[in-house]
């Protein structure tokens, strides 16, 4: 990592992860492999603020460190890129278990239980499929129908705007956005529950 880390892929260890190194690598992982209006790419750093955003509009009341796991959710990203889930399940490998021991590791570093309750995650996958049926629609030439078909509905009460950034600034976002989360964490008693 820029950071000097040096991180083991198959044994990650929280000690070796640094949220400056997630958001130099988010910013650089292009969403839909790049093919997408504008610019610039929409990367992965700014859809995880935008889902994080919409977990916030649609669940006003989770807990500060729920919303951080919002804004972590596609945090493996940062070393092994953004790849469909069809191709996932081609590769012939458990990817998902590959990916789930690498957010683990970076949910310890900031203080998050290794796993997510399952409420939250349905939650946070929700408002990642809101975030993709917008991105969609605004930057990568769908029909209001086919996304409907591929994502599902948008709450009527939702604007958000894509606007792919270029990566420096896409970068400061993320990093922005996980300050002002720390922030809310060293305020608010966690709780398990969503």
């Amino acid at each position: 990592m820029l950071s000097g880390r040096r991180l083991d892929l198959l044994d990650p260890s929280p000690l070796d992860i640094e949220i400056e190194d997630i958001a130099h690598g988010l910013a650089r992982v292009a969403r839909w492999n790049g093919q997408t209006k504008g610019a610039h790419a929409f990367s992965v750093a700014e859809h995880s603020v935008v889902v994080e955003q919409i977990v916030g509009h649609i669940y006003p009341r989770l807990q500060p460190h729920w919303r951080l796991a919002a804004l972590l959710h596609d945090s493996s990203e940062y070393v092994i890129g953004d790849m469909i889930s069809p191709f996932k399940s081609a590769l012939g490998v458990n990817y998902r278990e590959f990916e789930d021991r690498l957010e683990a590791a970076v949910h310890i570093r900031f203080g998050l239980p290794p796993r997510a309750p399952v409420e939250v995650k349905r939650k946070i996958k929700r408002a990642d499929r809101i975030c993709a049926h917008l991105e969609a629609i605004q930057i990568a030439g769908f029909g209001e129908e086919e996304a409907r078909q591929f994502f599902g509905r948008v709450p009527p009460d939702l604007d958000v705007q894509i606007r792919p950034l270029p990566p420096n600034k896409a970068q400061a976002l993320f990093l922005d956005r996980f300050e002002a989360l720390s922030a809310d964490l060293a305020t608010t008693p966690k709780r398990r529950s969503a």
